[in-house]
């Protein structure tokens, strides 16, 4: 399922929390509500990226392209894990207008509920739990960065409305 963000920005974007499982920027829901987690520096992103490039450089030579950058066993921990992932890029590729001040999160079943933008971007949507999408109550729950309804998310978001 996919969960479309318009409204008042610049660009629609449409997410699709069922790829996510293997994006870098995800985090594991046990250690997300951390008081501080590990801000990369512009080292380890630039020592990433320069990997990815002498990956990709050294793919074009192999028939088929291989993907090597995770081992069977980080795959299988990958397979089983529950995951979030931070909204914030997300919402700063869609570029919310100036006027832009609330978020509208349009709920299947339920009353939709406003938040702040900075509620938003501040905001961890949960998309995997045991390795697996959400099916009940899914597509995404979102979860506040500081833990404040960790035990009781918005769940079954449809669509993300900037207001």
């Amino acid at each position: 399922m996919i969960v479309p963000i318009t409204g008042n920005i610049t660009y629609s974007i449409t997410l699709d929390p069922t790829v996510w499982i293997f994006d870098d920027r995800k985090v594991e829901f046990d250690k997300a509500f951390d008081t501080v987690l590990d801000q990369p520096d512009e080292d380890e992103d630039l020592e990433r990226t320069s990997k990815r490039w002498d990956r990709a450089v050294s793919q074009q030579h192999i028939n088929p392209p291989i993907n090597k950058s995770i081992s069977k066993l980080e795959g299988e921990k990958i397979l089983k894990g529950t995951y979030v992932m931070p909204i914030e890029v997300f919402v700063n590729h869609a570029e919310a207008k100036a006027d832009a001040k609330t978020a509208s999160l349009i709920i299947e079943g339920n009353d939709d509920v406003t938040i702040s933008l900075d509620q938003l971007r501040n905001a961890y949507l949960l998309f995997a739990v045991d390795g697996q999408p959400l099916k009940e109550n899914g597509p995404v729950h979102l979860y506040h960065k500081d833990g404040s309804n960790r035990d009781n998310p918005i769940t079954s978001i449809k669509k993300i409305v900037i207001n």
